[in-house]
């Protein structure tokens, strides 16, 4: 892997490796863009299988987060962190100690926080040796489990996206197939069902979907029959390249907006989609909940501020929308250049901000 050329095709800033042989810590920190403030990320533990494999996630991740935390509105760039391992049996106190030292002398240049293989107590372990860590226990000021303001700012995207579908973002008696059960739909189902939506739902786990059945009134159907169910709006709140060659053709929705991350195969799907007409509520931006609300323990968590902060993702959806159909571009690529934009803007504000501090001070000389 030619990691500069690799760097410099998508401008990255900066990547380190952190190791310690006493509690065999293997990290891999990807620092993407800090235009907009400080890289925030998670960490995730995974059994890659080979190294260039972890240099490799924890740069599109990176990357990922610098657009997720952009089109969120949050003053933060993107930044992500690998560690090398089995979250089932490599952790221990040490490996997260030693990890949050190596957080620590950057200086506040990056912020972690829990992602796949990492929980809650593996944070509040990386806070033993730093301030620079969020989504650690309710004790020590964290907003606690993120889903619920995931799922809130899944449902205020979905009225945004229906809104365009159906010239009203009501939910009222729209048919919504929700794929999978978990924290966030299970949520999510609850103010659908509260908005007077006709649920149907699927899942592998059966005793998710039982709950949603006895709660909800939802319809239940098998995990291979959810993409052709007649319904106004697909959810996606489970697998990531969901959206592909073979679903594509079965879908009957006109909109597609749910909590999974990386819905679409390739991008060559958005652009089939968008050909069709369906309003797809890009899931990066329609699922930035649990970062945002993160993002306000770093002012001392206020929850009717990072709620209020939640809820601009109505206006996200519509400003993505809004540049769709500006450039005849999918929505997609829209949510790309939105966020692009909003980096833009501020780079060349700080370019003439330090262009006129130099012009002053040469004056002075």
């Amino acid at each position: 892997m030619e990691i500069f050329k690799y760097m410099e095709k998508y401008d990255y800033e900066q990547l380190l490796f952190c190791q310690d042989k006493q509690s065999g810590l293997k990290a891999i920190i990807a620092i993407h863009d800090t235009t907009l403030g400080p890289a925030l990320g998670g960490t995730r533990m995974w059994t890659y299988k080979s190294e260039e494999a972890a240099i490799e996630d924890a740069l599109r991740l990176a990357r990922g987060m610098t657009y997720k935390n952009a089109a969120a509105g949050l003053n933060l760039g993107g930044g992500k962190t690998v560690i090398i391992g089995d979250p089932r049996k490599d952790k221990n106190e040490e490996m997260f100690r030693a990890f949050g030292r190596y957080i620590q002398g950057l200086n506040g240049r990056y912020i972690t926080a829990e992602d796949v293989g990492t929980t809650v107590a593996d944070m509040d372990l990386i806070y033993e040796e730093t301030d620079y860590v969020t989504g650690i226990s309710p004790a020590f000021g964290s907003s606690g489990n993120p889903s619920p303001v995931t799922a809130y700012g899944v449902y205020r995207g979905m009225k945004a996206a229906a809104k365009e579908a159906f010239a009203s973002d009501s939910l009222e008696g729209k048919v919504i197939a929700v794929q999978g059960v978990g924290n966030v739909a299970y949520t999510l189902c609850r103010h659908l069902h509260e908005e007077g939506a006709k649920l149907i739902v699927t899942d592998i786990n059966k005793e998710a979907v039982q709950r949603a059945v006895e709660e909800f009134g939802a319809q239940a159907v098998d995990p291979d029959d959810i993409y052709r169910v007649e319904c106004d709006i697909y959810a996606p709140c489970a697998l990531g390249a969901i959206i592909n060659d073979d679903t594509i053709p079965q879908l009957k929705a006109k909109v597609i907006a749910g909590s999974a991350n990386n819905q679409l195969k390739d991008t060559c799907h958005g652009d089939i989609i968008h050909e069709m007409g369906i309003v797809y509520a890009p899931d990066y931006v329609i699922n930035a909940g649990g970062v945002i609300n993160v993002a306000d323990e770093l002012l001392g968590y206020n929850k009717e501020r990072a709620l209020k902060k939640v809820e601009t993702i109505y206006d996200n959806i519509e400003k993505v929308i809004e540049i769709s159909k500006r450039d005849n571009i999918p929505t997609y690529l829209a949510a790309d250049r939105m966020a692009e934009e909003r980096i833009e803007k501020v780079r060349r504000s700080r370019s003439q901000f330090l262009l006129n501090e130099h012009h002053i001070l040469s004056r002075r000389k």
